[in-house]
């Protein structure tokens, strides 16, 4: 009666391994992502650091990567090529390697050779984006409540990290967006 048992159950877990895995993939890369922004200040900053990658499309673009190359890869290798010094994205304009070294991150465009370096400097508390030679400060950090961020007119605005302040900036920047379109 003991065999039995222990027959039916081996079946059932053997099965249950089957139906209920799943080749999606981990989603290494949007994963990352997003653990890194939850990382870099408060929930506000967090915000303000979403609304950016919002409309750069960074989010999405992760994401069609995970979807498209890596999770494939994964799947059909058994390894994450995220884990890796260097990411592959193919996007709608060309392939872009991602390349991290633990103080900041080189986007290069495989189409023209380009490159964009993302850096945090500690002493000054600012992200900043270095594209051919001309570095762009994207957010600096004032004091525990308030951060500098770059406005539509080529100046800066200082934003409350409270959720006045984030929706302040969120309304600016989709305001901006509509402009261009």
């Amino acid at each position: 009666m003991k065999k039995r048992y222990f027959t039916v159950a081996a079946v059932l877990l053997c099965a249950g391994s089957l139906l209920f895995s799943s080749c999606i993939g981990s989603f290494s890369l949007t994963n990352k992502l997003l653990n890194w922004n939850q990382q870099v200040g408060s929930k506000f900053v967090n915000e303000l650091v979403f609304v950016a990658f919002w409309i750069l499309p960074v989010y999405e673009v992760s994401a069609l990567a995970d979807i498209l190359v890596i999770n494939t890869i994964e799947f059909w290798s058994g390894s994450n090529p995220v884990a890796q010094g260097r990411t592959v994205i193919d996007g709608q304009d060309g392939r872009y390697l991602v390349d991290c070294d633990g103080k900041g991150y080189t986007i290069t465009s495989e189409n023209d050779g380009s490159q964009v370096r993302l850096d945090f400097d500690v002493e000054e508390q600012t992200w900043s984006a270095t594209v051919g030679g001309e570095t762009y400060e994207l957010m600096t950090f004032i004091d525990d409540n308030h951060v500098r961020m770059p406005a539509k007119d080529g100046g800066s605005v200082v934003v409350a990290l409270d959720n006045e302040g984030v929706w302040a900036y969120q309304q600016m920047a989709t305001a901006a967006l509509m402009a261009q379109k």
